[in-house]
C-alpha cells in the first residue's frame, strides 16, 4: 500500500501481539525520504535465522528469501520492483509484510535493513540507539516481543489454532455420539419396562 510519508520518517517495523518464540506477521514501513525524483526500488531485511519466512505478495514487487544452505533457515528477504514498476515515489511509503517465526526468545529483535533507490544510492538502517538513549540517524527497525506463552508453539501459530480446532471438533463429535447412545438406552429401557408391565 502506497501512502504519504511522514516528515523525517525512518524504516520501521511493527508486530502487535507477537510473543517470544512465536509465529506472526511483521510489517515494515518504508518511506522515500529523498529530496530528488528518485524512487525506492529495493528493500533487504536481515532476519534472525528463522525457520519460516513468507513475504506477502505486493503488486509491482517481487520477493526473494535467502536461506542458510546448512540449516535451511531464512537469513534475509529482499523485495525489488518488477519490470515497469516505479517503486516508492518521494513523499510516499510502502508497507512490506512478512509472516515469520519462530521468533527469538528475547524482549526485542532488530531487523537491519538496506533501502536502495533508482539512482543506485543505498541507505543502511542498521544503527543501535545512542549511548544516551537518543535515536541515531539511521536506526535499525525493531520490534518488542511479549513474554513467551505456555503454548509449546508460542503465540499466534497456525498449528496451535488447528490443534484447538481439531480438539473442539472431536469433543463435539464425542458429545453428540454420547447423547445419541443415551437416547437409545433410555428408549430400550422404556420398551423393556412396558413388556414387563
Amino acid at each position: 500500500m502506497l501512502a504519504p510519508a511522514a516528515a523525517s520518517a525512518h524504516v520501521t517495523a511493527n508486530s502487535p501481539g507477537l510473543a517470544q518464540g512465536g509465529y506472526g506477521v511483521i510489517t515494515f514501513n518504508v518511506p522515500n525520504e529523498t529530496d530528488t525524483n528518485t524512487t525506492t526500488t529495493s528493500l533487504t531485511i536481515t532476519l534472525p535465522n528463522l525457520k519460516s519466512a513468507r513475504p506477502e505478495a505486493i503488486p509491482g514487487w517481487q520477493a526473494a528469501v535467502t536461506k542458510d544452505p546448512t540449516t535451511d533457515e531464512a537469513t534475509s528477504v529482499t523485495w525489488t520492483t518488477t519490470p515497469g514498476a516505479t517503486g516508492v515515489a518521494p513523499g510516499q511509503f510502502q508497507r512490506f509484510v512478512l509472516s515469520a517465526g519462530p521468533l527469538p526468545e528475547k524482549e526485542s529483535v532488530t531487523f537491519p535493513a538496506v533501502q536502495t533507490y533508482s539512482d543506485g544510492e543505498r541507505v543502511d538502517w542498521n544503527q543501535a540507539p545512542n549511548a544516551d538513549g537518543s535515536e541515531p540517524e539511521h536506526p535499525a527497525p525493531e520490534i518488542e516481543l511479549a513474554a513467551k506463552s505456555d503454548d509449546h508453539h508460542g503465540s499466534g501459530t497456525a498449528a496451535a489454532a488447528e490443534e484447538s480446532s481439531d480438539s473442539d471438533t472431536t469433543a463435539r463429535w464425542l458429545g453428540g455420539a454420547g447423547l445419541v447412545v443415551g437416547v437409545i438406552g433410555l428408549a430400550a429401557a422404556g420398551v423393556a419396562f412396558r413388556r414387563r408391565a
